[in-house]
């Protein structure tokens, strides 16, 4: 039976590492994952991750596959799933050395986008320090995406306001790809077209179907001055732009 469970990602922790930190690496304590997303389709069912011991000790490792999918509040869920072939499910990488994964879909997606999440975790040895016993385990989550047959990428800004000094702004991805939203860029301007605030809100994955609402507060005297918001969203398929009239009594 599937477990379905919510995963909080949290870079503290090394919980997940994104492609927003290292374009082309994940990297752990001393262990480094490549490539940091697999992209799959009719034609490339199959694809390698490698991982890279840099440590001076051997590394062991186990490998579990999830389905990723996001609520109604654009949170991330996993499941368990059985879609992926991937081997091996538990390794050994010896010191300065590295092993490859082999991960494949066994159907392939045909009208909208499959995502998962394939998790490598490290299994540490316990580490003693002042007669107590530490373990710290180490986990990235590499998005894996089989396509579908034909790429579709469409958003749509279905909400924007202003109210007490808080723009709040819905984002849909309408269209059948995940997006990966870059940047929220909000530009303010007076009567005179004159800049009165400039604010960028950072992004995240938004899976096909999928609805995330960003929020920001503005300053009060910003804010007053404001008569127009321009709203941009930097995707790495699509932009959005949106434009929103305010007055100073959406400020209070």
């Amino acid at each position: 039976m599937a477990i379905r469970t919510m995963f909080v990602l949290v870079l503290a922790s090394a919980l997940v590492c994104t492609f927003f930190l290292l374009p082309d690496s994940a990297r752990g304590g001393e262990f480094r994952v490549t490539p940091i997303r697999l992209i799959l389709d009719a034609r490339t069912k199959t694809g390698v991750i490698t991982v890279t011991n840099e440590a001076e000790e051997k590394l062991q490792c186990q490998v579990k596959a999830f389905e990723w999918t996001q609520d109604a509040s654009g949170k991330d869920v996993y499941e368990e799933t059985q879609d992926l072939i991937f081997f091996p499910k538990i390794m050994t990488v010896d010191p300065k050395s590295e092993r490859v994964i082999r991960a494949g879909i066994k159907i392939p997606a045909v009208a909208k986008e499959k995502t998962y999440r394939l998790f490598i975790e490290e299994i540490p040895e316990p580490k003693k320090a002042q007669g107590t016993a530490i373990a710290v385990a180490i986990r990235f989550g590499v998005p894996i995406f089989s396509q579908p047959v034909k790429e579709e990428a469409r958003g749509a800004i279905e909400r924007c306001d202003l109210s007490k000094g808080t723009v709040t702004l819905a984002l849909k991805n309408t269209g059948n790809v995940h997006l990966v939203i870059n940047t929220v860029k909000l530009v303010g301007r007076d009567q005179k077209g004159g800049q009165t605030l400039s604010n960028d809100l950072s992004g995240w994955y938004l899976l096909n179907g999928a609805s995330r609402t960003y929020s920001a507060s503005l300053a009060r005297d910003a804010c007053t001055k404001t008569t127009t918001l321009d709203v941009e969203v930097v995707t790495d398929k699509v932009n959005l732009k949106h434009k929103l009239n305010t007055d100073a009594s959406m400020c209070k």
